[in-house]
């Protein structure tokens, strides 16, 4: 068999090189792949058969191959390198996560394929047209030329890449099984997208309601209402209370509209203000977990998620105390994040994470009564994923009852409205005509 010269990146993070005998490129690939290592470099064949079947050596890296006033400036330019990454990451293009899904799902197909890592984004560079994405892939193949490891790369990249992804993609270069590790992501984020499209789809409907019914309550007071009130000025006579109540609504809204628009400003900056403040932030987000109806759909959803997340983390090597570290840093609530780290600071103490969890009384018991027998039974992992399940079926429960309420119920506020302004509009009109009776007799 042929023997394929390669270059590849061990669990610790060191370079070797060497060769393997394999019927073709793929086969090799996979052989490196079984020496838990990842290759970034496999060579056809050039020279003699007989070579040993995996051969390792370390690599040095150019720099300690040259003379040390060379080393010193390959060193120097490495740091003026890594400075300028620095200071231009707060420009550096924000990847979506429909984005962030293309591409690890792309990355995945051709390493599975047999693709080297380096190869494999080579080819995303020219497959991948969106200029954010195309141009993160550029720079990641740099970092790997450069000597780093992908998560490494990754690591330098935060407004694409959460911590949760990196973690991920390390434990793969650990394992030597980078494909697997990218395939078990890919299916987390589409489940984390659908999570999330789920949620948006049954706020949706009900926002785009409310708004198009309080746009035809405003354009019905400002437009209708002063031709009706002309005319009745025009008639003559004391309009009723409720009618003399819509004129002055509408005057108010017609002549002052600047005021109430200045007022709704200062309440939402005042808004700004306090939940920018930690203590604010931590009561706003504290309410909103106990809002009617958005509170329910945003636990479970939270539930959801943090059992997915943790079940996929714990699959692919993530340590219990590093996996409670990642999801209390992804978590959006600020309220839930201390409470998280609240139980890792106790499970670090030598409490089991369902313990620690009861007390911080952010989870339901079922919810812990799983985690429990997950821990006592060695299958914590499994028994997450069960709980994601679990808790999914609920949401989209939620989910779909939010979306068959909602809707009746601003529609019965709309039309609570509307029927006031009618009912205010047919009282002058009844008072009218019954004066209009008087003066005929």
């Amino acid at each position: 068999m042929p023997a394929f010269e390669f270059q590849a990146r061990k669990r610790d993070g060191s370079v070797v090189s060497g060769s393997v005998e394999a019927a073709d490129r793929s086969a090799a690939v996979r052989l490196i792949e079984r020496m838990q290592c990842i290759p970034f470099r496999v060579n056809a064949p050039g020279g003699s058969g007989d070579r040993t079947t995996a051969k390792l050596e370390p690599t040095t890296s150019p720099a300690t191959r040259t003379k040390p006033k060379a080393a010193a400036q390959v060193e120097k330019s490495v740091s003026a390198n890594l400075a300028a990454r620095s200071a231009a990451s707060a420009t550096e293009p924000r990847v979506s996560h429909a984005l962030r899904l293309l591409f690890t799902e792309q990355l995945a197909h051709l390493l599975g394929a047999g693709m080297t890592l380096d190869e494999a984004l080579k080819a995303l560079m020219r497959r991948l047209k969106q200029p954010a994405i195309k141009q993160i892939t550029a720079q990641l193949h740099q970092d790997l030329v450069e000597g780093r490891s992908f998560s490494q790369a990754l690591a330098q990249m935060p407004r694409s890449f959460p911590p949760l992804y990196v973690n991920l993609v390390q434990a793969g270069e650990a394992s030597g099984a980078l494909p697997e590790i990218l395939r078990r992501l890919v299916v987390h984020l589409t489940e984390v997208k659908t999570l999330r499209d789920k949620v948006k789809q049954a706020l949706l409907y009900p926002l785009f309601l409310a708004g198009f019914g309080v746009a035809l309550v405003i354009v019905f007071i400002t437009v209708l209402v002063p031709q009706i009130t002309g005319f009745f000025d025009k008639a003559g006579g004391t309009l009723p209370l409720p009618t003399r109540i819509l004129i002055e609504v509408n005057k108010t809204l017609v002549s002052r509209w600047w005021v109430i628009a200045g007022g709704l400003v200062a309440v939402w900056l005042v808004f700004r203000a306090l939940t920018r403040s930690p203590a604010g932030r931590l009561a706003w987000d504290r309410l909103r977990l106990r809002l009617p109806g958005y509170g329910g759909v945003a636990r479970h959803r939270f539930y959801a998620q943090f059992a997915r997340t943790m079940g996929t983390l714990l699959r692919n090597g993530v340590s219990l105390l590093r996996a409670v570290e990642l999801l209390a840093n992804i978590a959006d609530n600020s309220w839930l994040r201390e409470k998280l780290l609240a139980a890792r600071a106790e499970v670090i103490d030598g409490a089991t994470l369902s313990a620690a969890l009861t007390r911080q009384g952010i989870f339901p018991d079922l919810m812990l009564d799983m985690m429990a027998v997950g821990e006592q039974t060695g299958r914590f992992a499994e028994t997450m994923e069960l709980v994601a399940d679990v808790f999914e079926r609920e949401l989209n429960g939620k989910i779909e009852t939010a979306t068959a309420l909602i809707p009746p119920v601003i529609i019965v506020l709309i039309a609570g409205v509307v029927g006031m302004v009618v009912f205010a509009i047919m009282s002058a009109v009844f008072s009218l005509s019954g004066s209009l009776r008087v003066r005929a007799t």
